[in-house]
């Protein structure tokens, strides 16, 4: 292998990058360190990380508390297989977690990011048809929703080109439009036609709360949700909700899922568990999903593991984030956060290259106008990066919809950084 000099370069030859067009990308750029909301690369160059380093981050990068936390639990015990064997920080994350989620919530099974979560959740909620006898096969999901990566994921993931080259292999789903505002009614009543045609047949129902986050931070209310889950608790279908993005104070309570009249049966867990300092997943369900479990015939066990679950170093981390989570300082920050976005809307509302301008708690959005349809795929994606990129500003647009979604621990002179960008976006020769 040729030697390469610049980390890039270096890079360039051997990585394979997620959701990355190998061939015509621009080359990457290189982070050396980070610290609270900013990044900065091997040149010195300054970011501000506006979304969070993929929703992840909770309260900035190299926070003091995690470091301490990691080289504590590293000098202890770093790993130890979770099946037959248990530790303190597993248990107590556990413990924690479960005291924030609905009372009906009382089993945590551990798992390493928010696809396996889904995996999980999945798999509990067909195989308690399975251990109970009842032939319950079949998934309803939101058209555009994302679940994650792994086939189970993508199942239940709207049908895209993301998923296109693997639909053979990927089992059947009942899709319905999402209640968008303005489209509540219809969504409503195709649901309730899936579950007439389908009655006796459906095992759960699975949805993004509040936010289909990749779909491009499509927002809906829990008053148009609601309907949604009480057929489903009318007609014992299992509710899996899936707070990978939107939970730990997101959409500006612990979980999104707080919003709704009903508590979903299942919860899937990750990204903002451990802060975004290691990889780590959850999903929890009911004493009622675990009982059909509880057996002395061990073909009703459920067979699912990882290599790293439970991963003492990632636990401890979980509960470093976790008590920051829990600060009232923390929840000052992030009703601070939304304050701020509601005033930026004000200013922003009337510009004629602004459509479909959402908040819900810290996420905020708007879809740049442009002589294309809002889209993943619109053209104008890559100008946005590139412009923002230039000034200093990580915001990553989901095509030409531009989001910010920060780190609780960002600082009013950044905020300010990050709205002048877009204003100067808007002044740009970039859109309509």
């Amino acid at each position: 292998m040729q030697k390469t000099s610049s980390l890039v370069q270096r890079d360039q030859a051997v990585v394979w990058h997620p959701f990355t067009q190998m061939k015509t990308a621009q080359a990457p750029i290189a982070i050396s360190k980070g610290k609270g909301a900013l990044l900065w690369d091997e040149n010195g160059k300054e970011y501000i990380d506006a979304i969070a380093s993929w929703w992840m981050n909770l309260h900035g990068h190299s926070h003091p508390n995690f470091a301490a936390a990691l080289k504590q639990q590293a000098e202890q015990l770093e790993h130890v297989i979770f099946a037959n064997f248990t530790h303190e920080p597993a248990v107590q994350i556990a413990e924690k977690v479960l005291s924030k989620l609905p009372d009906n919530q009382e089993r945590f099974f551990f798992s390493d990011n928010g696809s396996t979560a889904v995996e999980v959740g999945l798999k509990m909620c067909f195989q308690y048809w399975h251990n109970i006898g009842q032939a319950k096969t079949k998934i309803i999901a939101f058209e555009g929703a994302y679940h994650g990566d792994t086939f189970g994921a993508m199942s239940v993931g709207g049908r895209s080109a993301f998923s296109a080259p693997f639909t053979p292999y990927l089992f059947d789903v009942l899709f319905v439009e999402p209640p968008l505002p303005g489209q509540e009614a219809e969504s409503l009543a195709n649901f309730e036609q899936l579950l007439d045609q389908y009655q006796g047949e459906i095992a759960g129902f699975i949805f993004e709360p509040l936010i289909q986050g990749s779909a491009g931070m499509r927002i809906y209310e829990a008053q148009a949700l609601d309907p949604f889950l009480a057929h489903c608790k009318a007609e014992n279908i299992l509710i899996i909700a899936d707070e990978v993005m939107v939970g730990f104070g997101r959409t500006g309570s612990w979980w999104a899922s707080d919003f709704l009249a009903d508590d979903p049966d299942i919860f899937c867990l990750s990204k903002g568990l451990t802060g975004g300092t290691m990889a780590l997943g959850a999903t929890t369900c009911s004493d009622k999903i675990f009982q059909a479990f509880w057996s002395d015939d061990k073909y009703k066990t459920l067979f699912h593991g990882h290599s790293c679950t439970g991963n003492p170093l990632a636990c401890a981390v979980a509960l470093a984030s976790f008590e920051l989570t829990n600060d009232e300082k923390t929840w000052e920050q992030i009703r601070w956060i939304e304050k701020q976005h509601q005033k930026f809307s004000q200013q922003i509302i009337s510009h004629p290259k602004v459509s479909n301008l959402r908040q819900k708690g810290v996420v905020w959005a708007f879809d740049l106008q442009t002589s294309e349809s809002t889209s993943y795929f619109n053209n104008i994606r890559d100008q946005i990066w590139q412009f923002f990129i230039q000034k200093g500003l990580i915001l990553r647009p989901l095509g030409n919809t531009i989001y910010v979604l920060p780190p609780y621990c960002i600082t009013e002179e950044q905020m300010n950084r990050v709205h002048q960008g877009i204003l100067a976006l808007l002044d740009s020769s970039i859109g309509q």
